[in-house]
């Protein structure tokens, strides 16, 4: 695909400002809604707001890193970029779709390219019910919280919590507790992406659980479903010698 109209957007921080400044320099540029491609300056986080946000989803997302980790971006280079374009290896990412009920009775719906975790709001630990495509798999999980990652996401907050790194082309979901408590040797699960995972907070009034599915948090939730979304799809591009394939494998030899 040829890649001649370029958008050019910034995460605010001022190494990402002058990083765009440096590019508009260089480089012609047109409104987001008219690009074959956006250029994404910023860090992980930023790239995360983008996958969410005013961008169209049919337009893919080309990364550099001003930002921290970056395991989302490329590396920063002025310099051929429309080569570098031609070259780039297609991601589809495919998010979690979270519908959080509260207590209330109010629900809200949130995707995830990351994950969505459970958490802890208060010094008492949080208990849930874990059921699998409306079968219950755990009766009850006390710890301080629980995750699902997707294969794009496992190498983050999810490795934290000592959960599995997921190939891209794995097709799983990892289900990952942090820090549990009883029972204490359950270490996760592996599931198929076309689970629907069900999470009954347990005990909500005296035990209050927040769901956050990437940057978006509901408080107060009593029960929580997670499932992939396949009719919403966002492609990253990146550099053919260093693909998010092969990032994700590189982490697993990380010592």
């Amino acid at each position: 695909m040829a890649f001649e109209r370029l958008a050019f957007i910034s995460s605010g921080a001022p190494l990402a400002d002058q990083a765009r400044d440096e590019m508009l320099a260089r480089y012609d540029a047109v409104p987001i809604a008219d690009a074959d491609v956006v250029i994404v300056l910023g860090g992980d986080g930023y790239m995360l707001e983008t996958l969410h946000s005013r961008v169209p989803h049919e337009t893919p997302l080309f990364g550099m890193n001003r930002g921290t980790v970056g395991f989302l971006m490329n590396e920063f280079i002025v310099e051929n970029l429309h080569a570098r374009l031609e070259a780039a290896v297609p991601q589809a990412l495919y998010p979690l779709r979270m519908k959080a009920t509260r207590e209330d009775g109010t629900a809200k719906v949130s995707h995830a390219f990351n994950e969505v975790s459970l958490l802890r709001e208060t010094r008492q630990a949080a208990k849930l019910r874990i059921d699998i495509d409306g079968k219950s798999r755990l009766e009850e999980l006390v710890c301080d919280g629980v995750l699902v990652a997707t294969p794009a996401g496992s190498s983050a907050y999810n490795l934290s919590a000592h959960g599995p790194i997921l190939p891209l082309s794995s097709d799983l979901l990892a289900l990952t507790p942090i820090s549990a408590f009883r029972p204490r040797r359950w270490r996760g699960a592996l599931l198929p992406q076309s689970a629907c995972i069900t999470l009954a907070i347990l005990e909500g009034h005296k035990r209050p659980v927040s769901a956050v599915a990437d940057q978006t948090e509901v408080r107060d939730v009593m029960k929580v479903t997670i499932e992939q979304d396949r009719s919403i799809s966002r492609t990253l591009l990146f550099d053919a010698d260093h693909t998010l394939a092969e990032r994700i494998l590189l982490e697993q030899f990380i010592v």
